[in-house]
């Protein structure tokens, strides 16, 4: 029980970030046109320095890198699979089943990045920033081929590379590895600036996540809300639970990969379901249902582990 309050109680700010964000879109505190253009500038500007800074600049030293990597992947790969293989028995169309894997393979950047800072420290930005390395490009590249193969906008080879080529996220992650990997020496004063960034991008971010609440979208087929939750908090968990094991991880980074596992789907979901041919109101739904189940779910997930 110990366990579990410390773990809830480093999630609370988390929750009541998020929850103020949705009351100042409610009430309308600030003009609409507002929160499209903070989430572009999380997504574009302030993670992606939060994931270079945090990466170039991590101690790694002891840290299984391989082995955490392994346990991330592997079970995103297991869990698109199932996915795959039950699609023709859930009674899904194509554009259906794009929301469905995304919900049970993405995640939010945010809450996860801020739950390990708030129970790990700077090491815990550190192994989410590895976590993000991992995860990041696995989940766009296979999301990006669910919609060519799925979706009804079917974007074609040249489409499909330059959206990996340009993400964000991935060139943060990118800049991080190349960082460490090579122990540029970068000026003080930029890694200041990118510290600056990637840390106004957590609150930021979870206000942003807050005011994308659309607790009516928790109608749009509950059925196939609950399939891509079920996948998301108990499959790939479980999964990485058992990778961890498998490959060695152990402490801390084991704990810290399991979070991101375990996290709720993306927001930036929705967008990608409008943008690429998906069902972005099915989307809209299991994005909404993930976040508030996720406030339950997390924090004995990590109790557990």
């Amino acid at each position: 029980m110990d366990r579990l309050a410390a773990v809830t109680l480093a999630v609370v700010p988390v929750a009541l970030l998020i929850g103020l964000g949705w009351g100042l879109r409610r009430a309308a505190f600030l003009p609409d046109p507002f929160w499209p253009g903070a989430e572009r500038l999380c997504f574009v500007v302030l993670l992606p320095a939060l994931l270079a800074q945090g990466l170039g600049t991590a101690d790694l030293g002891g840290v299984p890198v391989a082995g955490m990597a392994a346990a991330i992947v592997a079970p995103l790969f297991v869990t698109a699979a199932v996915l795959v293989a039950l699609r023709r028995h859930l009674g899904i169309d194509g554009p259906g089943f794009t929301s469905v894997l995304q919900g049970g393979i993405r995640f939010n950047n945010y809450i996860g990045l801020a739950a390990s800072a708030a129970l790990y420290g700077a090491p815990g930005v550190a192994l989410a920033a590895l976590a993000n390395a991992a995860i990041v490009p696995t989940v766009n590249v296979m999301s990006v081929l669910a919609f060519a193969r799925f979706g009804t906008a079917r974007p074609n080879l040249a489409g499909t590379l330059k959206a990996l080529a340009t993400n964000p996220l991935i060139l943060g992650c990118a800049i991080g590895a190349v960082w460490q990997a090579t122990a540029a020496p970068v000026p003080g004063v930029v890694s200041a600036a990118l510290r600056s960034l990637g840390q106004a991008s957590l609150p930021i971010g979870l206000l942003c996540v807050g005011a994308a609440f659309t607790p009516r979208a928790l109608r749009a087929r509950p059925g196939a809300a609950a399939v891509a939750s079920a996948a998301k908090f108990v499959l790939l968990p479980a999964l990485t639970w058992l990778a961890c094991a498998a490959f060695g991880v152990r402490g801390v980074p084991a704990e810290v990969t399991v979070l991101f596992a375990a996290l709720p789907t993306a927001t930036s979901s929705y967008i990608m379901s409008k943008q690429l041919g998906g069902d972005a109101p099915l989307m809209a739904g299991i994005t909404t249902l993930q976040t508030l189940v996720a406030a339950a779910t997390l924090p004995l997930t990590l109790a557990l582990v």
